[in-house]
């Protein structure tokens, strides 16, 4: 190898270099960034169990976590509920957040089977509308939904599990992920809190 092609290929290897680290120190950071600063925000106008609107704007009335999930769900649903009492157990101070319950299946999931389905757990209120509305929402967080066909017209539904957390100006600020170890879910919403 001539002394010209090592040069060459020495400053080929210091290019990709340069890009590799500007990649992971400038531009993934700022596209992740953004990417989370959208999350929640959009048009969209669903119904509450307490009788208010849930919009972009529920997000900046108080610290806020918002879990999408659905009343006929087996397992994900009712433990994340169960999860969210327990953090309010050990954390009185969560139990002034608002709390939304957001129904992936808005065709079964009426207001009073919703009011009904989180009425054990202080503080989440359920909320649902419309098709296109829910729609709407869904793509605002970037939350997965879709209807599983069971068979004699029976469904489920597949979907995102984990519970976004937003602080008090609206801003998303991070995600508990399903089943979450405790001590994590509770620093977590510390953080957000600032206690």
């Amino acid at each position: 190898m001539s002394g010209r092609t090592l040069r060459l290929a020495i400053w080929g290897l210091v290019a990709v270099n340069v890009v590799a680290l500007a990649w992971v120190m400038v531009i993934s950071p700022r596209m992740t960034a953004n990417a989370a600063g959208k999350i929640g925000h959009g048009e969209y106008t669903l119904a509450a169990t307490d009788g208010t609107a849930f919009t972009e704007t529920s997000l900046s009335q108080a610290p806020s976590l918002v879990f999408f999930g659905f009343t006929h769900c087996p397992d994900v649903c009712p433990t994340t509920l169960g999860d969210i009492l327990t953090w309010q157990e050990a954390l009185p101070e969560a139990r002034d957040m608002n709390i939304y319950f957001v129904t992936v299946d808005p065709t079964r999931d009426t207001g009073d089977i919703l009011k009904d389905y989180v009425g054990w757990v202080d503080g989440v209120r359920g909320v649902t509308g419309s098709e296109e509305e829910t729609q709407k929402a869904l793509e605002a967080f970037g939350v997965y939904a879709a209807r599983v066909d069971l068979g004699d017209g029976d469904y489920t539904m597949d979907h995102s599990a984990s519970v976004f957390l937003f602080d008090k100006d609206g801003n998303y600020s991070d995600r508990i992920r399903y089943q979450e170890d405790f001590d994590t879910a509770v620093g977590q919403l510390k953080a957000l809190l600032g206690t």
